[in-house]
This record gives structure tokens, C-alpha cells and sequence, in this order.
């Protein structure tokens, strides 16, 4: 397994971090447990989580996925010091999560206790907001339009970052948190909340996570860059699009217990034509370079310059073998020209 910096700080995570959304719907302790035992075996040291998983969330799943992983760690306390933990308060809009309300410092204080309570443990490694509090262009929402950035009051924003690192602050001051980062967030969030850190000497975030894949590269190059030269580590989420890049959603099919056979919060907005089409020729790609499709949509997410640590996720051991393998498959300069002889005819395929 290799590793890389996360961002500015001193912490070094493998290249894979371990998603655990599908832990308390799609899967139990028991299959967390095998998930969790396996990757460290592989060298995996970072795990990735949520207070509002598993997903779909729903008011009965709030919190279980950290409690699931809680329950692991309360079974291996000796382990805990050698792994990186990360989690995320829920952004505003979902209304069993105080209320639907705004990120801010109280109740960053009040989520932090809580997921430390779930997950059994006295610090949490890296913590992230889920997504700002004010509108983004994720989620299919990346067109022309869609988003009106000249109505945004900047400056109560900036208001709102600053009292947020005040509560991230308090938390690190007491031990609770080592780092904090952004997730579902733009280059001028990132930007704003450096020269916020910096000219208010408090906690500089370290990283993002953002969609990234095959099919989402909206964040290559100018994020990706502000990264790199930021010293803000870049970490995809949905690598594999939501399980669309296996293939196996092709000609309408929905397996049974797959993410897309479940009702989707935001819709199936990735479900287009042009998806299809652009999956059903990675997958050729795949077959001639021997490769599984999730394998080169893995090895390809890894190789891009400035990514730091691709997420994954599985619901079974044989998906979580499969994509790890992945990250020791390094794609020939033949498969990465194939590749992107696709990309570049479907670019933004949704």
C-alpha cells in the first residue's frame, strides 16, 4: 500500500481510504467488521464516515454507521492509535439533523461530542462539513445557470466560515479533534477559509473530498490545482459513480441490494444515455487491458495528479477485494490513451 501526506498536516493515509455509507443498510456489524479487518490487513489505514449515514439516509439510520464502526474500535481499543478516522457534520436541509439547521460553531460542538460518543473513541482524526451552507455545484448541479452565485451574500458567508473555525478551534483546543476539512465544496470556499485561517490564526483545513471520476471531472484542473499548490489534499468520493462504472446498470438492470436499486435522495440524475454509452466503451477498455470496469475506473482515479486518497466503498468482500487490488494495477501508457480518448468524447456525460 502507498501513502500520501493529508494536506498540511503531519498525518500520512493510504492511498485507499475505506467508505462506510452502506454500514447500516446495505450492510451489518458483522459485514463492517470483515470490511474493516480486511482493508487494514491491505495496509488501509484511513477510514471515511458520516453522522448522517448509512445511506440512503433516513431519521432510523442517523448515526449507525458510527455507531457500527464505534462498536469495532470497542472491540479493538489497541488498534485505534493506528488508524486515521474521519467523519462530517451534516450541512443544512435535512430536518431530524438539529432541525435541518446551518453549520455553525455550537453546532459543531454539539455533533463532534456526539459522533465521538458513537464512534468510542476520544478523538476524531479529521473532521469535515459535509457540504457549506450555502449552495453548490455538485450533485448534477455543475450547468450554466443552475446555481445564481451573484445572489449569494458573500460577506454573511464569510461570517458564518469565520464562526465555524471559531468552533472547530474550541474542538481541537479540547483534544476532540486533530484536523478539520471540506467536503461538496468550490475552490473560493477553500480559498476563503485559508485567508479566513490565517488572518484570524485559527485551524487551516487540510483537505476536501468532492465526486470525482470517469464520468465527474468538473474539479480537474482548476480545484485540483488550487490544491496541489494549497497543500490541500484531494480526496474523490463515488469513484466507481455510484456503481454505474461496473457496468452494472447496463440496459436498465438494478440488481438486487445495488445502490441503485434503493430510493435515492437526490434522484438517479446520473442515470443518461450518455453515461451508458461512456461506460459500455470503459468497459471494453477494461476487458482488452485486463482489468475489471471498477478496477480502471480505480486505477485511473489514482494515477491523476493531485489526488490524494480515492474513497471506495463495497457491499460485499469480493467488490472490497476487487477495488483494492485496483491500487496496485498501475495503467499502462496504452490504457491511459484509450481511456481518455473516451473522456474526451464524453466529458461531462450528466
Amino acid at each position: 500500500m502507498n501513502f500520501s501526506k493529508l494536506g498540511s498536516s503531519n498525518l500520512s493515509v493510504s492511498r485507499v481510504c475505506l467508505g462506510s455509507m452502506t454500514w447500516g443498510v446495505q450492510n451489518n456489524q458483522q459485514d463492517a467488521n470483515q470490511q474493516i479487518e480486511y482493508a487494514i490487513s491491505q495496509g488501509v489505514n484511513f477510514i471515511d464516515t458520516a453522522e448522517m449515514y448509512a445511506i440512503p439516509p433516513t431519521a432510523e439510520t442517523y448515526g449507525k454507521t458510527e455507531q457500527i464502526i464505534g462498536q469495532w474500535l470497542k472491540e479493538n481499543p489497541n488498534q485505534r492509535k493506528d488508524l486515521i478516522i474521519a467523519s462530517k457534520i451534516a450541512g443544512p436541509g435535512i430536518e431530524w439533523v438539529r432541525d435541518g439547521g446551518p453549520i455553525n460553531a455550537k453546532a459543531i460542538e454539539l455533533a463532534v461530542d456526539a459522533s465521538l460518543q458513537r464512534l468510542n473513541t476520544d478523538y476524531i482524526d479529521l473532521y469535515q462539513l459535509h457540504w457549506p451552507n450555502r449552495l453548490m455545484p455538485h450533485f448534477g448541479k455543475h450547468w450554466p445557470n443552475q446555481i445564481q452565485f451573484t445572489q449569494l451574500d458573500a460577506a454573511d458567508h464569510q461570517a458564518q466560515m469565520l464562526d465555524i473555525l471559531q468552533g472547530l478551534q474550541r474542538c481541537i483546543d479540547a483534544g476532540k479533534i486533530r484536523h478539520c476539512g471540506l467536503s461538496d465544496d468550490s475552490t473560493w470556499g477553500i480559498n476563503t477559509y485559508l485567508k479566513l485561517s490565517e488572518s484570524h490564526n485559527l485551524p487551516r483545513m487540510v483537505s476536501i473530498q468532492n465526486e470525482f471520476s470517469l464520468l465527474q471531472t468538473k474539479d480537474w484542473p482548476y480545484l485540483i490545482e488550487n490544491c496541489v499548490h494549497e497543500q490541500i489534499a484531494y480526496l474523490p468520493w463515488s469513484p466507481l459513480c455510484t456503481g454505474l462504472l461496473t457496468g452494472k446498470y447496463a440496459n436498465g438492470q438494478r440488481p438486487e441490494g445495488s445502490r441503485w436499486s434503493l430510493t435515492q435522495r437526490k434522484g438517479l440524475f446520473r442515470n443518461t444515455e450518455l453515461c451508458h454509452e461512456a461506460v459500455a466503451e470503459y468497459v471494453e477498455i477494461a476487458k482488452q487491458h485486463g482489468y475489471t470496469p471498477a478496477q480502471l475506473a480505480l486505477a485511473w482515479c489514482d494515477q491523476v495528479d493531485g489526488v490524494t486518497s480515492t474513497i471506495i466503498g463495497a457491499t460485499n468482500m469480493q467488490q472490497l477485494e476487487e477495488d483494492i487490488l485496483a491500487f496496485s494495477k498501475p495503467l499502462s501508457s496504452r490504457a491511459l490513451s484509450d481511456i481518455g480518448k473516451v473522456l474526451t468524447r464524453y466529458p461531462a456525460p450528466f
